[in-house]
């Protein structure tokens, strides 16, 4: 079966399956926002999104970036960063995710990157297992807390 899905290169035909795949992944995320994050990062040289296709279907994406900024735990930038990892339901447990992972590493790796961060909720657990399966650590909880200003 892993022999009929092909993994390429985000090319603007993708663009209306990548929107829908993004919309089933952030969940409440403006349209119009997402919309335009996801312009912005297709265009970047510092990110990089890849697309899975299973006979003759979209089956999910994965979006890496570089950050030079600070990446919590991280031992030098750049830092290699998983911004967001989809794969639809009918073609889960089929090693797509693993393999995405796998070539974000590659691609992170010929950018300089020693290591690949990154983030889930603190309550989504299927993410967190995910993340520890493909070789993840927890590297640390936060609650971010907010006050408005009278």
């Amino acid at each position: 079966m892993a022999e009929s899905i092909a993994y390429y290169e985000f090319e603007d035909s993708d663009f209306d399956s990548l929107l829908h795949m993004s919309q089933k992944l952030w969940t409440g995320f403006d349209e119009d926002a997402l919309k335009e994050l996801l312009i912005k990062t297709s265009k970047s040289n510092n990110q990089k999104i890849w697309i899975a296709r299973a006979y003759g279907k979209r089956a999910g994406f994965s979006i890496f970036s570089i950050r030079t900024d600070y990446v919590e735990g991280a031992e030098k930038t750049p830092t290699g960063y998983l911004e967001g990892i989809f794969v639809e339901q009918e073609f889960r447990k089929l090693g797509i995710a693993k393999e995405f992972v796998q070539l974000g590493e590659k691609w992170c790796k010929e950018r300089g990157c020693r290591q690949i961060g990154s983030d889930t909720w603190l309550t989504d657990t299927k993410s967190r297992d995910f993340h520890k399966k493909v070789g993840f650590w927890e590297e640390d909880e936060l609650v971010h807390f907010l006050k408005d200003i009278k």
